[in-house]
């Protein structure tokens, strides 16, 4: 999934139905900061969103992950360019049916969504896969534990997943700078974006994916952090 164009098209979408960017987020309870952050490509809405600006508009949920709105054909009410329309859709059908049966299925895609049951930290993504291609999307990461205000100069927050007993590194996200940061700021700015990962459709089982997050002190002092996921809804 790229960013910036699913950001393209949701601002594109908000101005051709006269809608400002606080009147677009009234609509989808979110802020209007939130807003200009997806116009702006720097977050994309959860998936239980995306799923809604897509039924609102009347846009295939595909075309919206892909970032690029396919343009209806004008109708003329000339008979030379209704030939030319009829010609065009006729063609069009063909490939779309040599397409289809080559490529059956190939960009249906289906969702999973991620959250936590830990009640220090609460997470928003999801997993959104066809038979050609998948990606693992999490979005925002916040703590809301009070417990911890010491501030940090390195900490890394690694996304695994653990199958029978065996750990994957799959992504991570690194601060290691001279300012020191809270581990609550530091999550601000965490994201996880994985393209290809797997190809095919996995029965999770909760918590088979989770993070670790890791705090170091000056002093080496480590503070360490498992964050388990929860995966809904099942394949089809």
């Amino acid at each position: 999934m790229n960013q910036e164009k699913i950001g393209k098209l949701i601002k594109e979408i908000r101005q051709n139905n006269n809608l400002t960017q606080k009147q677009f987020a009234h609509k989808y309870g979110v802020t209007y900061q939130a807003v200009s952050k997806w116009e702006n490509g720097k977050n994309i809405p959860d998936i239980s969103l995306l799923k809604e600006i897509s039924k609102d508009y009347n846009i295939d949920i595909s075309d919206l992950l892909e970032g690029e709105k396919k343009s209806p054909s004008n109708k003329s009410n000339s008979l030379s360019k209704r030939l030319i329309f009829l010609i065009t859709v006729l063609l069009a059908i063909a490939i779309g049916l040599i397409l289809y049966f080559n490529n059956i299925n190939k960009n249906n895609f289906s969702f999973k969504t991620l959250s936590t049951s830990c009640k220090n930290f609460k997470i928003s993504g999801s997993i959104a896969y066809s038979k050609s291609k998948s990606s693992i999307y999490i979005s925002q990461i916040d703590y809301c534990g009070q417990d911890d205000k010491t501030e940090y100069s390195n900490i890394e927050c690694i996304l695994y997943e653990k199958e029978n007993e065996k750990e994957q590194e799959i992504n991570k996200y690194t601060y290691n700078k001279d300012k020191k940061i809270t581990i609550e700021k530091f999550l601000k700015n965490v994201r996880f974006k994985v393209d290809n990962y797997s190809r095919i459709c996995k029965k999770y089982n909760d918590h088979s994916l989770y993070i670790k997050l890791e705090a170091k002190n000056n002093d080496e002092k480590t503070t360490t952090y498992k964050i388990p996921i929860k995966v809904r809804d099942d394949c089809y």
